[in-house]
């Protein structure tokens, strides 16, 4: 758990970068005030910095584009995909600001779990215009939802955001996320709370929707954002590096995991280790959707968490032929 807490001790100190295109003007991120880190004893560690403003880079088609379709490929003719399933994946580097991989990346998908991250930044907008507090109740809430994917604790905050309003809790959640990042959420539907069985199918979002989010939280371009940060760092099983094959154990990951009888899905940022000590972050999408719920969902959902780790596997080894990864 070392290099959790370094990590964590890292992301309080993050620096916000210009030019993402995502803040208005009038902008009082300089402002925000965001709880106090958790003490630790180990010292911050450098991250990597542009050396130029970040800018929203076009789709390109590499060579990983292709790997990854050709493997999606071999995957359905072996039946580890089925032909009522379709895939989104992204892939992009913030070293080089490049889309290494992007397969139906703007096509939107049943979000289950993984819409939550989009709740908590929609209750922060709240808590930074003063109609709402960030108390310690609160923040073990948070944990809840984020780290464990408590829908009861979701469910309290999509109620907390409908007080703001006359709107609905998913209609002020998505309203409020258009207005302040129109160019973010831009297939991203938030429509319903989470049921009590836990079979959202109605909410929705594209992968460069996901991308636009983890990539704004990364550059500091929101509100609360190392707060976000800590809980998308807190320890879970995600899909994009336990038991990756492939993936360093020296990487760290911010992520959320989605899971329902018909999605299963995770978005996220590694944090690679190079052996010249410094860090190669990107994100990582990967979703695969059933058009029926599968019938034997633990077995399934196991089976495609399984093609995710393995994809995530493959773009890791990829960086490696491009940097001096551990």
């Amino acid at each position: 758990m070392a290099s959790r807490r370094t990590f964590l001790t890292r992301l309080t100190t993050l620096f916000a970068t210009a030019g993402l295109g995502i803040l208005p003007q009038s902008s009082t991120a300089a402002r925000w005030i965001e709880p106090p880190p958790v003490a630790h004893p180990n010292g911050p560690v450098r991250y990597f910095q542009p050396s130029t403003p970040l800018r929203i880079q076009r789709l390109e088609s590499t060579d990983l584009n292709l790997t990854i379709q050709r493997y999606l490929m071999q995957l359905r003719q072996a039946g580890r995909l089925a032909a009522n399933e379709s895939t989104a994946w992204l892939v992009h580097d913030f070293t080089s600001r490049r889309f290494l991989v992007t397969i139906n990346a703007a096509t939107p998908y049943q979000s289950a779990s993984m819409i939550k991250p989009f709740i908590a930044l929609a209750f922060f907008h709240k808590v930074q215009e003063g109609k709402l507090s960030y108390t310690p109740f609160h923040r073990q809430r948070m944990e809840a939802m984020i780290q464990h994917s408590d829908n009861r604790a979701t469910n309290y905050f999509i109620e907390l955001l409908s007080r703001t309003s006359h709107r609905s809790g998913p209609a002020e959640a998505e309203l409020t996320l258009k207005q302040r990042y129109p160019g973010v959420f831009r297939q991203t539907r938030i429509v319903e709370r989470i049921p009590g069985d836990g079979r959202s199918y109605r909410n929705r979002a594209s992968a460069l929707d996901y991308h636009r989010f983890l990539q704004a939280l990364w550059y500091d371009q929101l509100p609360y954002s190392g707060e976000l940060r800590r809980l998308m760092y807190l320890p879970n099983r995600d899909r994009i590096y336990t038991d990756a094959v492939g993936v360093a154990r020296q990487t760290q990951v911010l992520d959320k995991t989605g899971t329902t009888a018909r999605l299963c899905g995770d978005m996220g940022i590694l944090v690679a280790r190079g052996r010249d000590g410094r860090s190669y972050p990107y994100t990582f999408i990967g979703i695969i959707e059933k058009a029926q719920p599968a019938q034997n969902y633990p077995a399934w959902q196991q089976a495609r968490g399984d093609v995710i780790r393995e994809i995530s596997g493959m773009v890791y080894e990829q960086l490696q032929h491009t940097y001096p990864l551990v």
